[in-house]
């Protein structure tokens, strides 16, 4: 069964963010190689959406709704509806992600 994968409007804006970051900090050629990698990480989500981890930090707060992937040091956090994956956050693991969590997944 195929899932459908969809980023909302702040995982959106995660991606032009990390290539902006990508652009300014790293080699030209690096923000769409970086991308196409975490794309691809999110995409293979439409095959086995379980796979994925409950983050440790929702966990602990007895949130078992949201899952999360890894391809390191981002962290893409999702949920998944019927058939659809709704990717909710794209992030690099060394924030403060007790911050970004309450700011993005906790409020919704």
């Amino acid at each position: 069964m195929s899932f459908e994968v969809l980023l909302t409007d702040d995982a959106a804006c995660d991606l032009d963010e990390l290539h902006d970051y990508i652009t300014k900090h790293d080699a030209p050629h690096k923000p769409d190689y970086i991308l196409a990698l975490i794309e691809k990480a999110f995409s293979s989500l439409s095959e086995s959406p379980e796979r994925g981890t409950y983050p440790k930090e929702l966990l602990g707060l007895g949130i078992r709704e949201y899952r999360e992937v890894f391809f390191k040091p981002y962290r893409i956090i999702y949920r998944v509806i019927e058939k659809n994956i709704y990717v909710l956050l794209i992030v690099d693991g060394r924030r403060d992600m007790w911050a970004v969590l309450q700011r993005r997944v906790l409020r919704a």
